[in-house]
């Protein structure tokens, strides 16, 4: 029997979202943060830092090297792409901004498969809204394109989004594989080799990218879930027979993955079960980093609940909702719990996607005024620090940024200036149109959500980039090494220096690393502050002096130590 829809729209509910500005919009949130910044501390330094070990040949592409130091994850995928890139581009780019090329189209198909995979959905029988007596409901491909254009507005406007989707790690190729698994069991019902394809460069890129046991776990899940499904369709669109033939595809796909995974030794276990304390933190972690999509795909569950509660596991519901619990599930177990948090979020948008038919008018208008009032605010935050930083008044976030960021001196870009003013009056411009009349799409709630995110995220990489790049950046630390050496150093030996530290001395100050211990030529020795004094086994500490404590101005704890030979070398 079939359960009643909770969604009740009109035809007058699922008018078009403009494409031009749904694009702009696109094109806003993709752009900032690729352009025109230094690599950042952490992963996204690392695997540059492999990429152009691998672009240069030196080291193998099966087992890279970067200072004698393998990868921290088996994902090998992410580092051939801007090895690629690189090879490609040279010399015509420098390699920071090549291996980006690739993770920009990484996340512009992520926003594509996220908005097929909602439009798919939505296409489904179970999710469609509730027929007028007298007619006048909305058309199903009019409420399924509503429908996706909501689902990618409320994945823009994730707050958790922004900064992993624009770094060029492993975490942003795992993204775009799992929402091309989730488009592809979306579409099963329509499509045969499209969805097919999309599975096999999803699960298998995931195992590729370092994540293969969610690979697995995803494409079981996909073929039960699909095998749950029924046959019957109301409207004759789906194939006959699809939900028996999703469910084998899905399976053999996730067979062939298993025997890949098994062939390349790529399975192995690193789960870490947090304490009490850290729970609480994971907690706080959903709470923001999902935000606001999160209230919305809880509001979606509760008011789809009947539809659950029968057994059937509609599509439009258990496919984001076994993408969502896998999700949460890794967070919880493994590290770093954020990046895993990340590969959950377009499957909770389409959660999200499938709250706004069932939104009352005073919760839309609590999210517009809610958003409203955070995006402006946070917006005015930013332009009166940059302002502070550029004039000195207000004297006190003047004094702030000296404090939290010592010897930062403020540069001003006429083009930053520009393309911020742009952004700005744009977001004035969105809050106008959402207050002036009363609009009736259901994607009308997260217009400002997604245009704030995108607001934001353009004033923080304009205004404040030489600020963040100061602040989350290599390059001032790398400086100090540099003037306390002098030019031609020499080869330099390392002690403790993690995998980020040494591609940003060799790619920032082109220096020749040897890990101490293997040779003992060197004049100079760099060591982390928590590995000096080293083993006597590696070092002779008793053979060197200190030269220089050179901290990274924003980080108290990440100290580098540089040490001279006191004798001449042997």
């Amino acid at each position: 029997m079939n359960q009643p829809t909770p969604a009740i729209v009109p035809q007058s509910a699922v008018r078009r979202l403009p494409r031009w500005a749904l694009l702009l919009l696109c094109l806003a949130y993709i752009v900032p943060g690729f352009l025109g910044r230094d690599p950042w501390r952490g992963a996204d330094m690392t695997a540059l830092g492999y990429m152009i070990e691998l672009a240069q040949g030196h080291t193998p592409w099966l087992s890279p090297l970067l200072g004698d130091l393998p990868p921290e994850t088996d994902g090998l995928l992410p580092y051939w792409l801007g090895a690629w890139a690189i090879q490609f581009t040279s010399p015509w780019l420098a390699p920071e901004w090549a291996v980006r090329i690739p993770f920009v189209l990484l996340l512009a198909l992520t926003l594509q498969a996220t908005w097929y995979g909602i439009h798919e959905l939505a296409r489904s029988p179970g999710a469609q809204p509730v027929a007028f007596a007298f007619g006048g409901e909305a058309d199903p491909a009019d409420y399924a394109r509503a429908m996706a254009d909501g689902g990618l507005l409320a994945l823009m406007a994730c707050l958790g989004l922004a900064r992993p989707s624009h770094e060029v790690t492993s975490y942003l190729a795992q993204l775009t594989c799992t929402t091309l698994a989730f488009y592809a069991v979306a579409a099963s019902p329509y499509r045969r080799w499209t969805p097919l394809a999309a599975l096999v460069l999803g699960l298998g890129g995931l195992a590729l990218s370092g994540a293969p046991t969610v690979a697995l776990v995803l494409g079981a899940a996909s073929a039960i879930l699909t095998r749950l499904q029924s046959d019957a369709d109301t409207e004759g669109r789906q194939r006959q027979g699809w939900p028996r033939e999703a469910s084998l595809a899905a399976a053999c796909v996730t067979a062939a993955v298993g025997a890949l995974v098994y062939q390349l030794d790529l399975a192995h276990w690193r789960l870490v079960w947090p304490s009490f304390g850290e729970t609480r933190s994971l907690a706080r972690l959903l709470l923001w980093f999902a935000w606001p999509a999160w209230p919305l795909a809880l509001w979606s569950l509760w008011r789809w609940r009947h539809h659950l509660r029968s057994g059937q596991w509609p599509l439009h519901l258990g496919l984001p909702l076994c993408f969502v619990a896998v999700s949460v599930m890794i967070t919880f177990t493994t590290q770093p719990a954020d990046r895993a948090l990340l590969l959950g979020l377009p499957a909770l948008a389409t959660l999200a996607a499938f709250a706004l038919p069932t939104l009352s008018r005073s919760m839309g208008a609590l999210i517009d005024w809610f958003t409203l009032l955070f995006f402006t605010v946070s917006a005015l935050a930013i332009w009166v620090i940059w302002i502070a930083m550029q004039t000195g008044v207000p004297a006190k976030p003047a004094a702030n940024v000296a404090k939290l960021a010592p010897g930062f001196v403020p540069q001003f870009s006429a083009l930053a200036l520009v393309v911020a003013l742009a952004a700005t009056v744009g977001w004035c411009g969105l809050v106008w149109w959402r207050a002036s009349r009363d609009r009736a799409p259901i994607w009308k709630s997260l217009v400002l959500p997604a245009g704030g995110a995108a607001l934001g995220w353009v004033l923080l990489m304009t205004l404040w980039l030489p600020l963040l790049d100061y602040a989350r950046s290599y390059t001032p630390q790398v400086r100090s090494v540099l003037a306390v050496m002098g030019p031609e150093p020499g080869c330099i030996q390392t002690v403790g220096l993690s995998r980020a530290q040494v591609a940003a001395l060799q790619y920032h100050g082109q220096l020749s690393l040897q890990r101490a211990g293997l040779q003992d030529e060197c004049q100079w020795l760099l060591a982390d502050i928590a590995s000096w004094p080293a083993s006597e086994r590696m070092v002779n500490a008793a053979l060197w002096e200190l030269k220089a404590t050179l901290p990274r101005p924003t980080d108290k704890n990440d100290h580098l130590l540089l040490l001279r030979r006191k004798g001449p070398a042997r």
